[in-house]
């Protein structure tokens, strides 16, 4: 059996009242369902910026590509020294979750999660329930909700014995 690893770092010192307030304010903003999801993300932060940092040295060609896909994934960055600026926030407005909530699919974070993990969120007409995917640039206006179908979909289903009853 092969054995999962982590995925993020637990802080060193677990009663820092400055971190757990500053923690609860971005739980709240973003709707997240544990401070797991910001630990993950600054994982994710750490090997970006790793990788910024061992790219500073190479040629510009590794250094372009590098943007370029920082740039598709949505991070608003023109050089390696932007990629070392970016903060986990960067990543949380990057999740579906956030991009579901500030296209007004979903009046509250928790509400956009909900639809999300229950299925009724789909990009590129492919149902996704991953309220931490992050969303590329290219996908962001292919993001629907399903909802309104599976409304339209019982309607139809709840009006055909009527007609049937009727006409009998």
């Amino acid at each position: 059996m092969i054995r999962k690893h982590k995925k993020f770092k637990r802080p060193k010192n677990a009663f820092d009242l400055s971190r757990i307030n500053s923690e609860n304010d971005i739980v709240k903003k973003y709707g997240l369902k544990n401070k797991k999801e910001i630990w993950k993300a600054k994982a994710k932060l750490e090997i970006i910026r790793n990788t910024a940092k061992t790219l500073i040295d190479s040629d510009e060609e590794r250094q372009e590509r590098f943007l370029i896909k920082l740039k598709s994934q949505g991070f608003n960055v023109k050089t390696t020294v932007d990629v070392l600026a970016l903060t986990e926030e960067d990543i949380l407005k990057r999740r579906l979750q956030t991009i579901v909530l500030n296209r007004k699919l979903a009046t509250t974070p928790r509400g956009a999660r909900q639809l999300i993990t229950h299925k009724h969120v789909a990009i590129n007409s492919r149902i996704v329930d991953v309220p931490s995917y992050l969303v590329p640039i290219n996908e962001e206006e292919k993001i629907k909700t399903t909802l309104n179908k599976k409304i339209k979909m019982a309607k139809e289903k709840s009006e055909e014995p009527m007609e049937e009853i009727e006409n009998a």
